[in-house]
């Protein structure tokens, strides 16, 4: 109770906070606004931008648009970014993209349009400029794109002491660095030594005998999925980056990837539900619309298919009412168990824990799950038939019925994701409707086809 109550108090103070800013933004109330402002952090600053109205924003940004600093822009949402960085005048963007790593300053650049990103280009000194060209080269959702040019590396051969008198002496280090790169006289990464160890052992260690087990390369065109895959399952911090030649031209880290499993999983849920993976709140009622619109349609056609099912059997729902008081619940119970099974495989294969070797018993284990709930609630809902109708066979029939739509949910809810990712599309996009497709009509066909043959 008391950890509820400290996040109801964490949001009052934070919707107390949005109102206080807005009324100082309305009042022009520099000093107020400044003093509202500056304790935030750069996370919270965004969240407030995506938070408030237009108008409002663009309020907000002139009153107080010399103190967005580039760790805002890097964390608000694409959706609004465009907008911000507009408002603002362009020696505060400059000033704020220069302070920004390589990859957040690419991660900005790849939602903007090529006006804007020629605004933030032109900001950046010409080495800089030059490395997010290059970053920008690869291909959209490459490692090389997610990458950061900022790296510390040292010569194989090199000692800890020598390490420590190197990076002591260093005119420019990252600001935040896990690993010491060690190359070969070609720049090709042989392994990597983290600061701690680096810290702990004597001066005269040679690095080469603290590097660490978890070194792995990443190539810089391998797909940003296959990367974030990389990092959660052997649990690494960074991994260099190498081009075509093996030669290292950048380094990945852990938040980094995180971000990209973060994305990854939104994608997942919004596509799972029929949205767009663009949609935001920001949108407006059109583009809302429109990204909903497709797969509402695709919804359409599926339930006029499960109509013509239902059209086969209209004799017999007309002969018989409870027919019809009763389908609804079969649809829906042969719906949610599709969806749970749908989404234990969709995610089972973005994980790539669902592979070909464990395919069938993953598939074995789904179908008796349907057959256990099948029974079990096919028993339940036929005592409750035979007690409601005191038609002792129509209890029978949605018993009966109830079983094979659970185990056909339950295929279908495995099979339909598994065949989608082998025909390479994405599950999570499509298999909603197919499965709903198929646990209706079984459903129907058996509930009523077992009706009309037994009961009529």
């Amino acid at each position: 109770m008391s950890e509820e109550m400290a996040v109801m108090d964490e949001d009052e103070v934070h919707a107390d906070r949005v109102h206080a800013i807005l009324d100082a933004v309305e009042a022009q109330d520099t000093e107020r606004l400044t003093e509202l402002m500056e304790p935030l952090h750069a996370a919270d600053i965004a969240d407030l931008l995506e938070q408030i109205g237009g108008a409002d924003r663009r309020d907000l940004l002139r009153m107080w648009s010399g103190e967005i600093d580039g760790d805002v822009l890097s964390e608000l949402d694409w959706s609004i970014r465009e907008e911000v960085i507009d408002a603002l005048p362009d020696a505060v963007v400059a000033e704020a993209v220069r302070a920004l790593d390589t990859d957040d300053v690419v991660d900005i650049l790849e939602d903007l349009e090529p006006e804007g990103q020629e605004k933030i280009l032109d900001a950046l000194e010409v080495a800089d400029r030059v490395a997010v060209e290059q970053a920008l080269s690869y291909p959209e959702g490459a490692a090389g794109r997610l990458m950061q040019r900022e790296v510390v590396v040292a010569p194989e051969h090199w000692t800890v002491g020598e390490a420590i008198d190197y990076l002591r002496a260093a005119e420019s280090l990252p600001d935040q660095f896990y690993h010491v790169i060690l190359i070969d006289p070609r720049m090709m990464p042989v392994g990597y030594v983290t600061l701690g160890r680096v810290l702990s052992a004597r001066r005269d260690v040679a690095l080469r005998a603290i590097t660490e087990d978890s070194f792995r390369t990443v190539s810089a065109t391998d797909p940003e999925g296959d990367v974030a895959y990389m990092f959660n399952q052997y649990h690494l911090i960074s991994a260099p980056v190498i081009d075509d030649d093996g030669r290292l031209v950048g380094v990945i880290t852990m938040d980094d990837a995180m971000a990209v499993l973060d994305e990854e999983h939104e994608e997942d849920i919004l596509r799972m539900a029929g949205v767009s993976d663009e949609a935001s709140l920001s949108d407006t009622i059109l583009e809302a619309a429109k990204g909903r619109a497709t797969w509402l349609f695709v919804n359409l056609l599926t339930a006029i298919l499960a109509s013509f099912v239902i059209d086969i059997f209209a004799n017999s729902i007309n002969q018989l009412v409870a027919l019809a008081v009763l389908m609804p619940i079969v649809a829906s119970m042969g719906g949610n168990a599709g969806t749970q099974t749908m989404t234990v495989a969709v995610r089972a294969l973005a994980t790539r824990d669902l592979t070909a070797q464990n395919a069938l018993r993953v598939i074995w284990r789904e179908v008796a799950v349907g057959a256990f709930n099948g029974a079990l609630f096919g028993t339940v809902m036929a005592a409750v038939v035979a007690v409601w109708f005191q038609v002792p066979m129509l209890a029978a029939v949605i018993g009966v019925a109830m079983f094979f739509t659970q185990v056909a949910a339950a295929l279908g809810g495995i099979l339909i994701p598994m065949a989608l990712d082998k025909a390479r599309i994405d599950p999570a996009l499509a298999s909603g409707p197919l499965v709903t497709t198929v646990t209706d009509v079984v459903g129907f066909f058996a509930f009523l086809g077992l009706a009309s043959w037994v009961l009529l």
